[in-house]
């Protein structure tokens, strides 16, 4: 039997989704006398391997002591991108005056109700991960509860012992917070508590300037409150092409957002019901007041109670250990999603599942080396990238060709009011190679596979150009940069050459 587990608000929405993904009224199977495979988790990585290896034919059982559905789910890519659409829609009704739409009468907003639709939806869409479809629709033996491997080939779960010829560990990470004085004392949100908020804070300071924290620091700003974004780095994305990163800083300053960055926070205290940051940068301390905080730095992987040590499994701060294969120091269990890997996406998990899978099961060789790997944040603009950075490039001694296309120069931004943002490649120096590429626009995220896509398969910028795309659209950007590229080989020889040859053609 689950335990009853409750989500807040306890509202009828959170209570369906509950009822999908941890069902108080779960009854465990008898476990079968072995298994193919036990996945520990139940997250993207944990429900694709599951689904797939059962899919396939094997006997599987999948452990999950908490929600189903994993951080994408409940409380990562599905609240979030309901969240900053609707702060996205707040945005452009307040802003639309350019296409001829006034607001003369003002624009009312509920925070409530924006809250209330994303419950909503993600109940409707967690019946995909609930544990009565892995039973009756896919033929998964569904366990909730902790999962602790008891030996080498076997792992416990709720008194009952499931033995196993292979066994996949995906139970990812979770949310932590540096160890900034006072904070733990005043409280925080972070990405696992943010999503039960039913009223909006006034004033928000956010501690991170990564994807996580540029995401939710737009979209409760779009919502009207006061956010303060602190990053010790001296810009927000320190990660992301550096200009890229400067588009969404220009966006961030016009919409109000308080930055800060390069500073320290020397300790955080409670006055009454406000908060107070204190931070230091170069020498010089200021503070923030706030009502609330949240913290969007730092992850830890979910390694406690799995009893790793029984089964021969070695791991670190960073999660369990595993080699190109997915396969950790004991050759009968594997590993996948955020656990074990350092590219913590939906997406990534999704392939790494699918890679366990061939490599647990059928003796399949793929490593994650040969993986492209693209990513967005979704702010906005949005900004995408897949590939390498033309420092990783300097880096490795590879020189490069860069070549970029603002939206500016696309028809249909520019029809849009979307024009903040570019298209860059970078190519390998004196090839149509295709090493990285990155992407700012309002829909990057919906732009970048193609990109994605060339690289997988060898395909260089020249196949892009031979491709005709859609007019108008912004992901001509691509193609612009397809056309770039074939500019930079019309050399003044070459047109020499088609000169001449033209000139002989009209005698």
């Amino acid at each position: 039997m689950g335990q009853p587990l409750e989500v807040l608000p306890d509202d009828v929405h959170n209570k369906a989704l509950v009822a999908n993904v941890h069902p108080s009224d779960w009854i465990n199977p008898e476990p079968a006398e072995r298994y193919n495979l036990v996945v520990i988790g139940a997250g993207t990585a944990g429900l694709i391997t599951a689904a797939g290896a059962a899919g396939l034919g094997a006997k599987v059982a999948l452990i999950e002591r908490h929600l189903m559905g994993g951080d994408c789910l409940n409380v990562g890519c599905v609240p979030s991108k309901a969240v900053i659409r609707a702060s996205r829609a707040l945005h452009d009704a307040r802003n639309s005056s350019e296409f001829g739409v006034l607001n003369r009468a003002g624009i009312d907003f509920d925070f409530g109700a924006v809250m209330e639709r994303m419950r909503r939806l993600r109940a409707d869409i967690s019946h995909h991960d609930s544990a009565r479809r892995f039973r009756d629709e896919l033929g998964v033996d569904v366990f909730i509860g902790q999962g602790t491997f008891s030996g080498p080939g076997s792992i416990e779960v709720a008194g009952k012992k499931l033995q196993f010829k292979k066994a996949a560990i995906c139970t990812g990470a979770h949310a932590s917070a540096p160890p900034i004085p006072g904070l733990a004392e005043v409280g925080y949100l972070t990405n696992e508590t943010i999503f039960s908020l039913t009223t909006l804070p006034s004033r928000l300071a956010v501690i991170g300037g990564g994807p996580v924290g540029c995401e939710m620091a737009q979209a409760f700003s779009r919502f009207g409150c006061r956010v303060s974004l602190i990053e010790m780095g001296l810009r927000v994305l320190g990660r992301e092409d550096g200009d890229a990163a400067g588009v969404l800083h220009e966006a961030f300053v016009r919409e109000g957002i308080d930055l800060n960055m390069g500073v320290t926070i020397l300790k955080v205290e409670e006055h009454g019901e406000e908060k107070v940051l204190h931070l230091e940068r170069d020498g010089t301390v200021t503070d923030v007041t706030v009502d609330a905080i949240l913290v969007a730095v730092g992850r830890a992987p979910n390694i406690d109670g799995l009893g790793l040590e029984n089964a021969g499994i070695r791991f670190d701060q960073s999660g369990v250990i595993v080699s190109g294969t997915l396969q950790t120091s004991n050759p009968d269990v594997y590993a996948a999603g955020d656990i074990c890997f350092p590219y913590k996406f939906t997406h990534t998990a999704d392939a790494l599942a699918r890679m366990l899978i061939a490599n647990a099961l059928f003796m399949g060789r793929q490593k994650t080396a040969s993986l492209t790997i693209p990513w967005c944040t979704f702010t906005d603009p949005e900004i995408a990238h897949v590939g390498m950075y033309e420092r990783d490039a300097t880096d490795t001694g590879v020189e490069v060709t860069t070549l970029t296309v603002p939206l500016l120069d696309v028809d249909r931004a520019v029809l849009d009011g979307e024009t903040e943002g570019f298209a860059r490649v970078h190519l390998r120096k004196g090839t149509d190679k295709i090493l990285g590429a990155t992407i700012v626009a309002r829909h990057a995220g919906e732009m970048i596979s193609e990109f994605s896509l060339a690289i997988t398969n060898g395909l260089g910028i020249s196949a892009i150009g031979k491709t005709i795309h859609p007019y108008p659209t912004q992901a001509e950007v691509i193609k612009r940069l397809a056309d770039a590229y074939n500019r930079t080989r019309l050399t003044p020889f070459v047109k020499g050459l088609f000169s001449c040859w033209l000139k002989w053609q009209r005698v």
